[in-house]
């Protein structure tokens, strides 16, 4: 799950760690009276979408007035914003965010990572802020310090040490700098995240260390433990198909392509999607049913596959083995005659129950293709999807 970054700065404070003073706002109106309130010459006026590069969509303008900070948010709410990660189709700004300006000295780069092969929270630290890290990690990798964390003895200052000697910083900078490292950890920890990036995180003429941007991202598996986080959900920001999926029990994501994908298990859904763009296809999605899904969860896998319009095919791919092949049948069979499903449906089934899923699909009268595995499965979704295409 992920939040706006005035509310991970929000968590950022109850954490004290350094974030600049300034609030939300929804209309010029609002963004006018923050201003006023920060008071200050200079402010900073950012659009709050669930995406990175809004600067360089122009999202993020620096007003030396009032009267421009009153014109920057007329501009920017409302606006359709468009960045590198928003895709064409860009977001809608709802909200922006009103910062007092600071007088920046340099910027760095600081996130924090579970790195799985290790095991271990991992920090990461850059002297190059305010560029994407992928880019710097692209063309200049040695700039990048990453220190891994032992879960047994946690954050300790020979950590914040390093990463703080590794990009460039001394005496009381360096000090600050640890602490804000220390802290970034702690809330990360506390709150369950999956990410935390600060970029840029910046030293001041006065010798400060303040997070300018944050991005926090949050294990959604860890939210029954985070009400709080929980209630910062922004469901504007996130699809609708998967705001609904997520209420059946089903782990759905939209894709860009027009063959819709219905599996059971997430490493088969991967292996389904890999094995449709080795023969030429696209899948439209990712989606796992799980291993206890009934008729019902199945017709409502249905239905949030066909309201994408881009949809020319479906392929259903399912290995029983907590899951039945004849509860899945029944589902398919359901949920075709409901919806009047209209585009080609290849299915392929095997393990517990397979052969009486197989005899409730033969004698459906659906216009339904079997596979005998998972490769003429693929071949016979793309070839049906071009034909619908």
């Amino acid at each position: 799950m992920n939040v706006h970054e005035y509310q991970a700065k929000g968590l950022m404070r109850e954490f004290n760690i350094s974030v600049l003073n300034g609030d939300v706002a929804s209309t010029p109106q609002e963004a006018l009276a923050v201003a006023k309130k920060l008071g200050g010459n200079i402010w900073v006026v950012k659009a709050q979408i669930h995406a990175g590069g809004r600067g360089k969509g122009g999202g993020v303008k620096l007003a030396h007035s009032l009267d421009e900070v009153e014109k920057y948010a007329k501009e920017i709410i409302g606006m359709n914003l468009v960045t590198h990660q928003t895709g064409p189709e860009g977001k809608k700004v709802e909200k922006i965010l009103i910062e007092q300006g600071c007088d920046i000295d340099h910027e760095y780069y600081v996130g924090i990572v579970l790195d799985r092969v290790k095991g271990k929270i991992t920090m990461m630290a850059s002297s190059e802020g305010g560029v994407e890290i992928e880019e710097v990690a692209k063309t200049h990798p040695e700039k990048i310090i990453k220190v891994a964390i032992d879960p047994a003895t946690g954050f300790s200052p020979y950590v914040g040490r390093k990463l703080a000697y590794g990009i460039g910083l001394t005496g009381d900078t360096m000090k600050k700098a640890i602490h804000f490292f220390h802290g970034l950890y702690n809330l990360y920890l506390a709150k369950d995240c999956s990410i935390a990036e600060i970029n840029p995180l910046v030293t001041t003429k006065d010798g400060n260390v303040i997070a300018l941007d944050a991005k926090l991202n949050f294990d959604d598996n860890a939210l029954m433990r985070h009400p709080e986080i929980e209630e910062l959900r922004d469901p504007t920001e996130e699809s609708p198909q998967e705001l609904e999926a997520s209420k059946y029990g089903l782990s759905y994501i939209s894709l860009d392509g027009n063959i819709g994908c219905l599996v059971n298990g997430a490493g088969l859904a991967m292996a389904t999607m890999d094995i449709i763009k080795l023969y030429g296809g696209e899948p439209a999605n990712f989606l796992d049913v799980g291993g206890g899904a009934t008729k019902e969860t199945v017709e409502k896998a249905f239905t949030i596959i066909l309201r994408d319009k881009n949809v020319k095919a479906i392929l259903v791919n399912i290995f029983g083995g907590i899951m039945k092949c004849d509860i899945i049948a029944e589902g398919i069979v359901a949920a075709a005659k409901t919806l009047k499903l209209k585009v080609p449906l290849v299915v392929r089934l095997e393990g517990t129950n397979v052969s009486l899923g197989k005899k409730i699909l033969n004698e459906s009268g659906l216009e339904i293709t079997p596979a005998d595995d998972l490769a003429d499965a693929a071949k016979k979704v793309v070839e049906a999807a071009k034909g619908g295409a």
